[in-house]
């Protein structure tokens, strides 16, 4: 611990004297890939999922290996350190530093060769797992270290950080699993290491750690943990087994070594069954008694959940019904035990030993069964948001990562539990429990505010009490996630002075001029280094712009201000997938992190400590980051804490207004007012509706419109109505009787439902007389009624509140009456539901909003209807019963109630409804028309939707109840798409083979 720190990730011994200009147009020269040494680019990398910060020297994305070899060459040249990066999801700190950072995940990403017969696979280090399970699939074959982050990890990552997983007891880690590694050296050359250590160009630098573990072999099997999770410093241990290669020391060594080229992977069978025994204790100490036990039974995985997780799923909309299906109320902690075979006879038999072993029926203990597909992927999904969902806890003290991957005796687990929470209780605070029961690994974080004195001080004091602990009962403080900064100086006080030397003789003789990723392993700061902390969710340093005495648009309280909201981001990545959900339909396109929520809320957040500049919200990086943010919400759901970035993003551009900053240029200005005004001068515009629809008909005055105002000339615009919707279509809500024997509804039209699509406003209300509901109109003198919408997307807020403020003033009686207030748009009718409370706070908005549900919605959920076959009928002919093809909009998926839809489709027109996988159209309000945005626009649509329904049969009908989405449908495809409310009004005549198929009932 006394020895001198030279390799401090903030700049030390490399790093702090580097010509940074002359480095970056080196790099640019020598290297094809992007070379980034702007702010935004080194903003976007000074962040992990761990408590640092540190912004690098520079980003490289190379293209090629020979990129890699390239940043190397010039890197050594100018005395500039070099850290390998994927997914940025390491939790100890371990991709960031003052070094060149080089991003594996942009380009690095091809699967160079599948063995099958072998069982092994060549990938690139920026292979991402899940894509490389995808592939594998139909092989039968799978990469079985399953990290909870495989949608994002990379397997370059995953070797750098020796990963396990929930299934490590049967697979073993990420160093039993890989074969070979081909790897740059830091002093020049390419060496393969692998079996049979014919390490091609680095034989010298295999027998030199090789002597080195020979050399140490006794104090190795003195002080090396006995435990099946062990990954602290370097794996010298390893390489004590016969057979062992140093492919398994480099595996783990965080990029401090060597810059992984391609990796040789051990592929495994995947298992053609899988049952799921779930064991509820009514305490901690009674779930991990019984692990000891459970683990005899040889279980491919074996889980704890404790109740602070379950209570947290529980208020999560995502996962609320999976933890109820199998958590009861009085679980105080839960062990999921997985058991894998083939045939399922002999599993249901290791799920009635387990049933036994877990004491079932004795001192509350509880016992079910999952053994479909279906309830154990929602099982598992619970358990794998569980480390995300303890970090969305809300206030200035947050679960704080220091000691959650410390590794025990099974037979000590208890033991090490308690003795931990009495560490936790002597500092003032509590931990959630989870993880790895299996291999004694559980994750623990204690609530701390690192900004507090106290309890950075207390960061500390529960490092070092903890590791003694751990140290005490024969365990490791290194058990998954590696060291980073984080545990690196702690490896001398586990591990003994002896082999913190004979790591850094590791280190010299791979890298002796400490080029790789320095600070981490060997020469370490301290772990509570203040120039190191991300402070989380600190006070903006910069003065707001304010008006009025406000400083916030919206009201931030429910988060703790704004600044406080920003923070919440852990950085966990989750926006990072490219597959499946909905989040994040920008990032899916361009791969870009700058275009993820995560990289959006680092940038928002540093722009407001200052660290972009004194401009704060008005530095260019900003608009950079929410240039192509859709607010499309998906964040807002499928984020694990729960970022809401189009909140946010309307937050942004209100203070940017207010500081009289823009993005953009005039024209594009002008374009946004235009686009955000139009609920204001829709109804004196619809009367020149001919001379507007000319538009599309004009090649000259498409081209003028993009011209002048960058409207896309290459997108049709939304065609006005001859006909708008009028309220007095609509019995008044003032002087229809309504109650028991009369029930009646508000329809609350949105302009573009009244001014471009009237019709379908007037299929709802025909929908609804026929189900016995009286469609009631909320008409008062002025303009229609309006949600603000259009100016929230556009930052305006003050006339998105004023709107607003309107609205509620007429709805709120209505609403106190018990009417439930109907809409036929997801964007207006969720507007009034989730934002008019915060721009119009008080109880007639929260009333308002209480009683606010989409169309579809009511239907869904009503019993009352008089009208209870279906509305319409579809001739079927030999097809049997027609299918409807649903496309749920962004909004809808994000408030939990897209499902309505398809109940409504299949209760009310007699349809199969089938969800089509997808996520944003990419019309996005006004972003599809937008000329800079178009192809954007277009790529999101192809990324799920648009090939969807180009493969649907010709005589299924698509269903899309927003707006947007039926434009860039019927746009992209030729295909009409219909709003539930025409689908079961019957009014789909004209829209091809269903044209004489649907009749009303």
């Amino acid at each position: 611990m006394g020895r001198k720190r030279t390799g401090h990730p903030n700049g030390g011994k490399r790093g702090g004297g580097v010509d940074e200009s002359r480095l970056a147009r080196r790099l640019a020269r020598h290297v094809e890939g992007p070379v980034r040494f702007d702010a935004m680019a080194r903003a976007l990398c000074s962040t992990d999922a761990s408590i640092y910060e540190v912004f690098p020297l520079g980003v490289v994305l190379p293209k090629s290996l020979d990129d890699v070899e390239a940043v190397l060459e010039v890197a050594r040249e100018e005395g500039a350190p070099v850290l390998p990066r994927g997914a940025g999801t390491s939790q100890c700190g371990q991709t960031v530093g003052r070094a060149v950072v080089v991003d594996c995940s942009r380009h690095l990403h091809r699967i160079c060769e599948i063995d099958v017969e072998r069982r092994q696979a060549v990938v690139e280090p920026g292979v991402v797992l899940d894509a490389l399970n995808r592939r594998l699939a139909p092989s039968g074959l799978f990469f079985p270290v399953d990290v909870a982050t495989a949608s994002r990890a990379t397997i370059g990552g995953m070797a750098g950080n020796n990963s396990g997983g929930a299934r490590s007891i049967r697979y073993g880690m990420t160093a039993d699993n890989v074969l070979a590694v081909e790897a740059s050296l830091a002093q020049g050359g390419v060496a393969t290491f692998g079996p049979g250590e014919r390490a091609a160009g680095g034989e010298a630098i295999a027998a030199s750690v090789r002597e080195i573990a020979q050399r140490e072999a006794a104090e190795l099997r003195r002080r090396v943990p006995r435990v099946p999770r062990h990954v602290a410093g370097y794996n010298l241990h390893r390489l004590l087994r016969p057979g062992a290669s140093t492919a398994e020391l480099l595996v783990g060594s965080e990029g401090t070594l060597a810059f992984f080229r391609r990796i040789t992977l051990k592929l495994a069978r995947k298992p053609r069954r899988r049952a799921l025994g779930i064991c509820g204790f009514p305490s901690l100490r009674g779930a991990l008694d019984v692990v000891q036990h459970v683990v005899e039974l040889r279980p491919h995985a074996v889980e704890l959940v404790d109740d602070a997780v379950l209570r947290l799923a529980r208020d999560n909309a995502e996962l609320r019904s999976a933890v109820e299906g199998f958590a009861p109320d009085g679980a105080r902690a839960v062990l999921l035990v997985e058991f894998a075979g083939d045939d399922a006879g002999p599993l249901r038999g290791k799920l009635d030993a387990l049933e036994e072993a877990a004491g079932t029926g004795r001192d509350g203990c509880t016992f079910s069964r999952a053994e479909s597909a279906a309830a154990q992927d929602a099982v598992w999904r619970v358990r794998r948001t569980a480390m995300n969902m303890v970090m969305s806890a809300k206030g200035p003290r947050r679960p704080v990562s220091i000691v959650e991957d410390c590794a025990v005796p099974l037979p000590r687990l208890a033991e090490y539990a308690e003795a931990v929470e009495d560490v936790f209780a002597r500092h003032g605070t509590q931990g959630t429990w989870y993880a790895h029961a299996s291999v004694g690994c559980l994750h623990v974080r204690p609530s701390l505010d690192v900004r507090d004195p106290a309890d950075l001080a207390a960061l500390r004091a529960i490092a070092e009490e903890t590791h003694e602990v751990v140290r005490r009962l024969g365990g490791s403080h290194s058990g998954e996630h590696g060291d980073g900064i984080l545990r690196s100086e702690f490896i001398e006080p586990m591990l003994g002075s002896r082999l913190a030397r004979a790591f850094a003789d590791v280190k010299r003789a791979f890298d002796p001029s400490g080029l790789m990723n320095p600070g981490k392993i060997v020469d370490p700061p301290r772990m509570d280094d203040g120039a190191l902390l991300r402070l989380g969710p600190a006070p903006a340093r910069l003065p707001l712009a304010r008006r009025g005495g406000a400083s916030d648009g919206m009201n931030w309280t429910d988060t703790g201000g704004f600044a406080a909201a920003l923070g919440r981001c852990n950085n966990n990545g989750a926006c990072r997938k490219t597959r499946s959900g909905v989040m994040c339909p920008s990032f899916r396109v361009t791969r870009e992190e700058r275009d993820s929520t995560r990289g959006r809320a680092n940038v928002l957040r540093l722009a407001m400590s200052g660290a972009l500049g004194p401009e704060g919200l008005g530095a260019p990086e900003v608009m950079d980051a929410l240039e192509l943010c859709v607010a499309c919400k998906a964040c807002r759901r499928e984020c694990p804490v729960g970022v809401d970035m189009a909140r946010m993003k309307a937050e942004a551009l209100y203070r940017r207004r207010l500081a009289r900053r823009r993005g953009g240029g005039a024209r594009a200005e002008i374009r946004q007012r235009l686009f955000a005004g139009l609920p204001r001068y829709a109804p004196v515009a619809a009367r020149a509706h001919r001379l507007l629809n000319l538009r599309n008909r004009s090649r000259w005055l498409a081209r003028a419109g993009e011209r002048l105002l960058g409207i896309s000339a290459g997108r049709t615009l939304p065609k006005w109505g001859a006909r708008p919707f009028r309220d007095a279509e609509l019995a008044a809500a003032g002087n229809a009787p309504f109650g028991p024997d009369r029930p009646a509804a508000v329809l609350f039209v949105d302009t573009f439902h009244r001014f471009f699509e009237p019709e379908v406003a007037r299929a709802g209300a025909t929908a609804l007389r026929r189900l016995g509901v009286e469609p009631l109109g909320a008409a008062r003198e002025g303009p229609p009624l309006c949600c603000g919408r259009t100016w929230i997307s556009a930052g305006l807020l003050d006339q998105a509140r004023a709107a607003q403020a309107r609205t509620v003033e007429v709805l709120a009686p209505l609403a106190a009456n018990g009417l439930p207030i109907l809409g036929l748009e997801p964007s207006c009718l969720l507007t009034l539901r989730e934002d008019a409370p915060l721009l119009v706070p008080g109880e007639e908005a929260r009333a308002v909003a209480e009683r606010a549900v989409l169309f579809d919605e009511h239907l869904a959920a009503s019993d009352s209807f008089a009208e209870r076959r279906p509305l319409v009928h579809f001739a079927s002919g030999r097809r049997g019963r027609g299918v409807a093809r649903v496309h749920g909009h962004c909004h809808q998926k994000a408030a939990g109630t897209a499902g309505a839809t398809l109940r409504a489709v299949e209760r009310f027109a007699g349809l199969q409804a089938v969800a089509t996988p997808s996520t944003c159209c990419g019309m996005a309000g006004s972003f599809g028309y937008e000329a800079e945005h178009a192809s954007i626009s277009r790529s999101m649509g192809e990324l799920d939707l648009l090939p969807a329904v180009r493969a649907a049969a010709a005589h299924d009908v698509i269903v899309a109840n927003g707006f947007s989405c039926r434009s860039q449908i019927r746009d992209l495809t030729g295909r009409p798409a219909h709003h539930v409310a025409t689908l079961l009004a019957g009014r789909t005549a004209g829209d091809g083979p269903w044209a004489q198929a649907a009749r009303n009932g």
